[in-house]
């Protein structure tokens, strides 16, 4: 039985997670748990580690800047899983594991002696956590994964875009980290069952349908008229005026999203008479005429400045807001009073900052108070946890079973 961590104040403080999983979509889930409060250790494969460790650029002092931003808050051990003493390690650590979570092909835990049947005898309340590229099971259970092929198979690129122009991906991996924050859901669900029962029990989703799920109103239109959406811009597909538009100085979205924020807007931009227009008198109309609409507001809009603009819909009630940039929305006064920017000191990139938690709790607060390990950072330390001796963890180093870190200078 491993050694208890320090508690943390998070409500998930006391569970212990095992994360086998790399990249992005299983490093997302583990993340989420742990600002949450859970004990995350990143079980990283040799050699190599997690594969976003090679991703070259941007690089922070030579480490990678994606794999930093996804692994904050986890402790790391690197194990050679295809060696007995490997394989026999990782037994330990589930021993005591509330959560397991892996997005290897289907097959592989199983070929390396580790899949659920093994480890649920081991450890009948393990949660075992699977995020692969179409699910368990099906005709593509075997087919790996990858956020643009699930975007597209999903139909997301479909309707993403402007009309008339190639198919494109949403500019974020929505595959991904949907993917990461439906196994979160999956494991807390999971978790309270065991709570209750004691049993534990596989949790499986994948990017497939974490695309798939984003599809809401395109599935509803689908399934109501047996048509398939179209691109629609920024435009939204049941309702307008509710999309970006053109001011002086850049673009600014502007939501009208029921007739009371419609009649406004029209206030707002002095033309009352268009709530009377058969064109735009009510949703329905509005859609038919769409571009006859947005053509008229855009006249008006690009007379004024972004702000001048959002200060007098604001005034007015009207849902309205800046497309920023990446910079401007970091460095918002809202987001930094959210806590969404956090600074953490790694051991070899130095002074970095990563995203915060977006799930804020009024008795257990998250906490972000580590960066993300280096390459085998917590080997020794996990498994003095797990009763291995000083002369065990040299004898495993010495046999290339697990790595410790090493600090690499800026070349």
């Amino acid at each position: 039985m491993a050694n208890t961590p320090t508690p943390h104040p998070g409500p998930l403080s006391g569970m212990r997670v095992l994360e086998l999983a790399q990249i992005m979509a299983g490093p997302t889930c583990g993340m989420m748990l742990a600002d949450m409060g859970a004990d995350v250790i990143k079980v990283e494969k040799l050699p190599g580690g997690d594969d976003s460790r090679g991703y070259r650029e941007p690089r922070i002092k030579g480490v990678s800047a994606p794999f930093m931003i996804l692994n904050r808050n986890k402790r790391g051990i690197a194990l050679n899983l295809k060696a007995p003493k490997g394989k026999e390690i990782l037994l330990r650590m589930v021993k005591s594991a509330d959560v397991l979570t892996e997005n290897y092909r289907r097959g592989t835990l199983e070929k390396l002696g580790l899949g659920y049947e093994v480890l649920s005898k081991i450890n009948p309340g393990l949660i075992y956590c699977s995020v692969s590229g179409y699910g368990r099971d099906g005709p593509f259970a075997d087919k790996g994964g990858f956020d643009l092929i699930a975007q597209g198979f999903s139909g997301l690129m479909s309707f993403t875009g402007e009309p008339g122009r190639p198919p494109v991906k949403t500019g974020n991996s929505i595959a991904d980290i949907n993917a990461g924050i439906l196994a979160t859901v999956g494991i807390l669900a999971a978790y309270t069952h065991k709570l209750k029962t004691g049993q534990g029990q596989i949790v499986d989703t994948s990017l497939m349908e974490a695309a798939l799920q984003q599809t809401y109103w395109q599935a509803a239109v689908y399934f109501a008229t047996g048509s398939s959406s179209k691109p629609t811009g920024s435009a939204h597909l049941l309702t307008a005026p509710y999309q970006a538009f053109r001011a002086s100085d850049g673009w600014i979205n502007i939501g009208g999203a029921n007739q009371a924020n419609w009649e406004r807007i029209a206030e707002v931009l002095g033309h009352p008479e268009w709530c009377t227009d058969p064109r735009f008198a009510n949703n329905t109309a509005r859609m038919e005429n769409l571009d006859a609409l947005t053509s008229l507001m855009s006249e008006v809009l690009v007379q004024r400045t972004k702000d001048e603009w959002i200060k007098v819909f604001d005034a007015a009630g009207v849902p309205v807001g800046p497309i920023h940039t990446m910079a401007e929305a970091l460095n918002h006064p809202q987001t930094l009073a959210r806590d969404m920017v956090v600074d953490l000191v790694h051991p070899q990139a130095g002074p970095t900052k990563a995203l915060g938690c977006p799930v804020h709790f009024s008795k257990t607060p998250t906490q972000i108070n580590r960066p993300a390990p280096m390459l085998g950072e917590h080997s020794r330390e996990l498994l003095k946890e797990y009763q291995f001796t000083d002369q065990e963890i040299d004898d495993f180093l010495a046999e290339g079973i697990i790595e410790e870190a090493v600090i690499e200078t800026e070349v």
